[in-house]
């Protein structure tokens, strides 16, 4: 991974590729609000308003024409998986749609992200500690339910929670 900026803002297509009845793009960072206004028009002159999912359309910006239906959702900072503010766009799947929008994400300021970088971020962020980070890859990688429920649980903290004894221990340690 290149070298970490966590005041850029950051965008992704936070779906699988390919054709779906729905695809997302997640924004992160202190610009995310201001990135995505100009590429939407919400359903009754709402703005983002925190916690809340608005109806609107996709507006193209060089033609001003309505792209899509979009369901738009903002979860204001610290109150999100990567304790920034993030902004999910989430449209038709439609890979030249999906396309679409982190390209105007791009020109409108935002970096695109890393492989990996929103988890990283919230591991950074203080939102997940290691081994819960490791549980993000783990569950997205399981083959088996039993595999996903394993990973469930350490993403809930559980190996976190048996593991604080003895890194308390240690470092106690270390204190003396």
């Amino acid at each position: 991974m290149a070298s970490v900026h966590l005041d850029d803002t950051i965008v992704a297509i936070a779906t699988p590729p390919g054709r779906g009845g729905i695809g997302v793009v997640r924004l992160s960072g202190p610009d995310a609000r201001n990135i995505a206004r100009p590429m939407l028009r919400l359903a009754h002159g709402h703005d983002f308003e925190p916690g809340r999912a608005h109806f609107g359309e996709l507006i193209d910006d060089a033609s001003a024409e309505r792209l899509d239906e979009v369901v738009v959702t903002f979860f204001a900072k610290p109150h999100s998986y990567t304790t920034d503010d993030v902004v999910e766009i989430s449209c038709h799947g439609s890979p030249v749609v999906l396309r679409h929008v982190l390209q105007m994400a791009l020109a409108g300021g935002a970096r695109l992200a890393e492989p990996g970088e929103f988890t990283m971020r919230a591991f950074l962020n203080g939102r997940i500690d290691l081994t819960q980070a490791e549980a993000v890859r783990d569950l997205i990688e399981s083959q088996t339910l039993y595999q996903a429920q394993v990973a469930a649980r350490q993403l809930e903290g559980a190996l976190s929670q048996r593991l604080q004894p003895t890194k308390q221990k240690l470092i106690e340690l270390i204190e003396i």
